[in-house]
This record gives C-alpha cells, sequence and structure tokens, in this order.
C-alpha cells in the first residue's frame, strides 16, 4: 500500500509526464525541433499553462488571438496519471514499477501522435525499444520471462504484423485499381509493424501472443462502431475505409503490462 503522501507525488509524476507528452506530441510530428509549450496557433504558453490541467482551471487554456488548447491535454495528463498510480499501488516503488511507468509514457506518447496526426514517428519506436530492452534486462518485470524473450517478442511482433501489412497493401491496391482509384492509405500501415515489435519487446513474445489477440477483438469492435456510426450520421458507410489501429496495439499492450496474469488465466479458460 502507498501512503498519500506517495500517492500525490506518483499522480503528480504522472500529471508532469502527461504535460511533457502532450509538448512533444504537439512538434513531433512536424519538426525534430522541439519548441517551448505553445498553442495551436504558434502563440507560447505562459509557465502557469504548461500544464494542460493548470491552464483550464486558471483560465490559461486561451491564446491571446484565441485559439484554445484541445481537450487533449488534460485528458492525457489524468489517464498517465491514473495509470502511474494504479502501477504504483499495484507493484510498489519497484524496478517493475519504473520500467512499466516508462513504457507508459512512451505508449501514450505515440497514441496521442496517432491518433491526433496519424503518425508513428519513427525515433520514438527506436527509444521506446532501447529502453523496454535495456529495461527489460536491468528490472527483470515479470518472473519467468528472460531477456531473450523480450528480444524473440519483438521480432515475432515485427515479422507477424511485417506480412500483414504486406497483405494489406496487396489488398488495398488491388481494391484500388479494380474501383479506378489511386491507392492513398492501407489497412495497416508500417507504425503499425514497429507499434507490433515494440510491443514485442516491452511484454515478451509468450504475452505478446494475448496482447495482438486483445488487439484483434477491440480493432473489430471499434469498426463496428465506426461502421454503425457513419450509418447512422451519414446514411452509409464507405466499405475498405482505413482506420487506425495502433490505438487497439497499444490497448492490448497496456492490458497485458499491468494485469498479465488474470488476462492470461481468464483467456486459457476460454473466458
Amino acid at each position: 500500500m502507498i501512503n498519500l503522501i506517495d500517492f500525490l507525488a506518483v499522480a503528480l509524476l504522472g500529471i508532469g509526464t502527461g504535460a511533457i507528452i502532450n509538448w512533444l506530441a504537439d512538434d513531433l510530428p512536424f519538426s525534430n525541433v522541439i519548441k517551448r509549450p505553445h498553442y495551436p496557433d504558434g502563440l507560447p504558453r505562459p509557465p502557469r499553462a504548461w500544464v494542460g490541467l493548470i491552464a483550464f482551471l486558471t483560465g490559461g487554456r486561451v491564446s491571446p488571438s484565441g485559439a484554445k488548447l484541445s481537450l487533449r491535454h488534460p485528458f492525457t495528463e489524468v489517464i498517465i496519471a491514473i495509470l502511474f498510480v494504479y502501477t504504483v499501488f499495484q507493484n510498489g516503488f519497484t524496478p517493475q514499477s519504473l520500467y512499466l511507468m516508462g513504457c507508459v509514457a512512451f505508449l501514450g506518447l505515440i497514441t496521442v501522435m496517432d491518433l491526433e496526426h496519424r503518425m508513428i514517428l519513427v525515433l520514438v519506436i527506436v527509444a521506446a525499444s532501447i529502453f523496454a530492452l535495456v529495461g527489460a534486462a536491468a528490472a527483470h518485470p515479470w518472473e519467468r520471462v528472460t531477456f531473450q524473450d523480450h528480444l524473440l517478442g519483438g521480432i515475432l511482433g515485427f515479422v507477424v504484423f511485417g506480412i500483414l501489412y504486406l497483405g494489406g497493401f496487396i489488398f488495398s491496391a488491388v481494391m484500388a485499381n479494380m474501383r479506378g482509384e489511386a491507392l492513398e492509405e492501407v489497412a495497416l500501415g508500417y507504425g503499425d509493424v514497429l507499434l507490433a515489435m515494440l510491443s514485442g519487446f516491452i511484454l515478451g513474445w509468450q504475452a505478446l501472443i494475448f496482447a495482438v489477440t486483445i488487439a484483434v477483438f477491440l480493432g473489430g469492435a471499434g469498426a463496428l462502431v465506426f461502421m454503425a456510426m457513419r450509418l447512422v450520421i451519414r446514411g452509409r458507410y464507405e466499405w475498405f475505409t482505413a482506420l487506425p489501429y495502433g490505438q487497439y496495439i497499444v490497448l492490448g499492450t497496456l492490458i497485458m503490462m499491468l494485469w498479465r496474469a488474470p488476462v492470461i488465466a481468464f483467456l486459457q479458460r476460454g473466458g
């Protein structure tokens, strides 16, 4: 159990990490140069508005020209804080907790950029992969999972999703040719392949299998919801619309990171 002071410290660490994620997500998709935290119109934010929650609570959400920070800023900070607190609550102040919180931070940054910009940056994947492998070697986050298991997990994730990527590319190209259209996007992007590799490095190959299974089911459910919403709002759905898949890989990874043992037991029983 953690006491109130520890709880507040970890929560503040999570909020600060979420603010850094927001800061990086505002600039990395467009430039390798990270600027001072700014509003959507490019005007710099005052220090009191560098953290989204504080900006919203103190009237710093809007720039002098009227540009508003999106709800993504406080939402990201709160979610990261909750995940950090839960991690420490379950594992205490241990190397495993530090490893998991670092992975949560990287996955949070990847998710924000993927949802907002449909972009998974190689630079972020490389940095996250190095952290995952070095952290796995140092922290040994799970019993009976060796460093070789983590390494094999990354290779397995890359190979499996690489095959799916090539298959999706061929399918999309054939369908685009049949409809006489230019191929603009594919169902599964190369960034998703790299994200699956990262998931394997984080989890190890055994848990990766379960994470992929979860991602597939969540992706199917998400596609059904998307189709239903399109039908309700527009009255029609365009077949073969490419949907972002990265967030489902992230969710599957997070679930296996934080609830590994109960999920494996549940799935092995067949639900």
